[in-house]
C-alpha cells in the first residue's frame, strides 16, 4: 500500500491494517492499493491451460481438479479510522 507515494508496507493476514499517520498530509491525499490474488487460484487457472502456457509448476498435483477459486481481491470496504492524540497532565 502506498500513500501520496510512499510505500507504506504489505498486509497479507488480519487485522489487515497499516498506520498511515507517517504519509498523511491535510487536504487531498492519493492512497494507492495493490491487490494480488491467491497462490491457489494461480494454480487452479494454469491447471486448466495446457502444459506449455501455464506460468506455475508443482512436482505433485495438490489441488483436486474440482477445486473452486478462492475469494480474491479488495472483498470489503476500505474504511479509513482516525484517533486523536491526548496529551495528559501530570
Amino acid at each position: 500500500m502506498r500513500l501520496n507515494g510512499r510505500e507504506l508496507g504489505t498486509v497479507w493476514n488480519a487485522p489487515w491494517r497499516i498506520d498511515i499517520s507517517t504519509a498523511a498530509r491535510r487536504g487531498k491525499n492519493v492512497l494507492e492499493i495493490e491487490v494480488v490474488n491467491p497462490w491457489n487460484n494461480r494454480l487452479i487457472a494454469d491447471a486448466k491451460l495446457p502444459p506449455e502456457k501455464r506460468l506455475t509448476f508443482l512436482a505433485t498435483d495438490t489441488l483436486p481438479n474440482s477445486a473452486a477459486p478462492l475469494p480474491a481481491g479488495l472483498l470489503g470496504p476500505v474504511i479509513l479510522e482516525s484517533s486523536a492524540t491526548v496529551e495528559l497532565k501530570q
